[in-house]
């Protein structure tokens, strides 16, 4: 259903009706396709076991790769006309602070993928992990920092400063260096100028924050760049959809920190999918998984009514969720690597 129709037909007494905000525009555009089909298939599995509280869950496909004005009076809209009773979803940090402006106190409101940490309004879940959770396996993983040299990258929003902070700290904690902090507005990535700078600088890591498009750009450019061989990505916004745009890597030195994979067969959840839609439907990443598992963690933990909102962010976060693992991309798979 769209906005407008979910504007226009109120809700029946045995509908839980949800505002599924995911960006089908925007840098995130890409991640679209798999977001929809995994949240279909929660819709059906939730549904099959009785819906939430009791009534049969349906979903309202909010666009949020807009402006966050634009996607936040979306949003306000369905909340304030009693059009939704939730909103889950993933898009860029600066739409989700707008849009728990005006779902605080209403209905909950449940944000799937990584996040930049701090507190939340009354009534907002928090499902992915925090900079601190993501960064800590890549320090493990690739041998700590004592010694190396990392220059951070990221578009110009909250979240990459947040994650840089964090990682400042527990970089020059761990003894090494950081030789800059880059940040590129949306769409105006120049890969040619950008990966001339980082070369100058001989860093022996660059901490990638960009999203979506802009990360797929630069790695493309990366893969046929001097830095090839030289300098190690870790990415904290990459998952298999962000591969297939640009083909794989085989470089051995492109790393994802995420707490899901594709490449993870353990718990039925891609047999699942495929058995519903097919082996050519679109290959889910982690923020597609992240749809899903929010539809399934709000059917578990939904509150009752606006009083129930103060235990909601809890509830979901004591909620099972997979560890934060670095993978290294292997074509187009992420394969998690152990521990040293």
């Amino acid at each position: 259903m769209d906005p407008l129709d979910a504007l226009l037909t109120p809700p029946s007494r045995t509908e839980y009706r949800l505002a599924l905000a995911i960006p089908t525009s925007g840098q995130l555009g890409l991640t679209a396709p798999g977001a929809l089909t995994t949240a279909e298939l929660a819709v059906q599995e939730v549904n099959a076991h009785g819906g939430i509280r009791g009534r049969e869950l349906s979903l309202v496909l909010v666009d949020a790769g807009g402006s966050p004005h634009m996607v936040q009076a979306q949003v306000r809209d369905l909340v304030h006309a009693g059009a939704v009773q939730a909103v889950v979803g993933f898009h860029t940090s600066d739409v989700h602070r707008a849009i728990e402006q005006v779902t605080a106190g209403r209905v909950p409101y449940l944000f799937t993928p990584p996040h930049e940490g701090g507190g939340r309004l009354l009534g907002v879940g928090l499902l992915g992990p925090g900079p601190r959770e993501q960064l800590a396996p890549a320090l493990e993983s690739l041998g700590g920092t004592r010694g190396r040299r990392w220059v951070l990258v990221g578009n110009d929003y909250i979240w990459p400063h947040r994650f840089h902070a964090a990682a400042t700290d527990m970089i020059r904690a761990t003894g090494g260096d950081i030789v800059d902090c880059i940040y590129v507005p949306f769409g105006e990535l120049d890969p040619e100028l950008l990966i001339a700078r980082i070369s100058a600088l001989r860093p022996d890591f660059a901490l990638l924050t960009l999203i979506g498009r802009d990360l797929a750009t630069l790695n493309r450019a990366w893969a046929v760049s001097p830095l090839r061989g030289r300098v190690g990505r870790v990415c904290g916004a990459l998952d298999e959809t962000g591969l297939l745009e640009i083909d794989g890597d085989d470089s051995g030195e492109l790393f994802a920190s995420m707490d899901w994979f594709a490449s993870d067969l353990d718990d039925g959840f891609l047999d699942r999918y495929r058995a519903r839609w097919g082996t050519l439907a679109p290959q889910p990443g982690v923020y597609a998984r992240g749809c899903y598992d929010g539809l399934h963690t709000l059917a578990a933990v939904a509150p009752a009514d606006a009083a129930g909102l103060e235990a909601f962010a809890q509830q979901v976060a004591e909620h099972p969720r997979p560890r934060v693992r670095l993978a290294m991309a292997d074509g187009t798979r992420l394969v998690a690597i152990a521990h040293p």
